[in-house]
């Protein structure tokens, strides 16, 4: 019994975290692949390796697993901007973020088509997601950068646009991947790539948009 007199708890087991752990990988290949619409239990139990009554043992069904995929996507995918320091050099800050942004992609492409998935059909299941969490940690740090401006440490400007922009930017890298290979060729290292987009987007942004001292011919917004 718990202190407050009610049983407690079944205490998970190992087996069961490996399981789900197992599915969640699967479900995370064939969602990235086929979008919402188009994955289906069978298709995830198949890609497990595991019956369709086995998975369903562990996830009530499609929307349960969406859903916990969704909620550890968010999870890891908003930690780069978690980690935007305010009493931090707002230039090094920055471009830490970008290559923070950058490694996501390379490192998690699955999660960012995910993502870009649900965004695209019009965020049916994250809505309240977007509009909570994801919106107090952006108005959050848009705070620190609008901060920065205003001290004259940085150019004036915008920061929901700077975000979006560096957002746009760096994922693109993961949501269409295909494209960019065929861009630079097949043999183009993928370390040598991210190096390389890394090494220009601080142009971009450290060394444009960012630096104080341009700041008259750099202005973005007045917020």
């Amino acid at each position: 019994m718990s202190d407050s007199g009610r049983p407690a708890a079944p205490r998970r087991t190992r087996i069961q975290d490996e399981k789900e752990n197992l599915i969640l990988e699967a479900a995370l290949d064939v969602f990235a692949s086929h979008g919402y619409g188009g994955a289906t239990l069978d298709r995830i139990a198949a890609a497990a390796g595991l019956s369709k009554p086995n998975l369903l043992y562990y996830f009530s069904g499609k929307e349960a697993i969406h859903s916990a995929l969704i909620a550890r996507v968010l999870t890891g995918w908003l930690e780069p901007l978690r980690a935007l320091q305010a009493d931090g050099d707002p230039h090094t800050e920055i471009r830490s973020y970008i290559r923070r942004k950058l490694l996501m992609s390379r490192d998690y492409p699955r999660e960012s088509r995910l993502f870009a998935n649900e965004i695209l059909q019009g965020a049916p299941r994250i809505g309240p997601a977007l509009e909570g969490p994801l919106k107090e940690l952006v108005d959050e740090k848009a705070a620190v950068i609008r901060g920065w401006a205003r001290g004259g440490r940085i150019a004036p400007c915008d920061p929901y646009h700077l975000i979006f922009a560096i957002w746009a930017t760096t994922q693109h890298y993961a949501d269409f991947d295909v494209q960019v290979r065929a861009v630079l060729g097949a043999p183009a290292a993928v370390e040598t790539r991210y190096e390389d987009a890394a090494r220009f987007l601080e142009q971009l942004f450290i060394h444009g948009i960012l630096h104080a001292g341009n700041a008259a011919d750099n202005d973005c917004g007045k917020n």
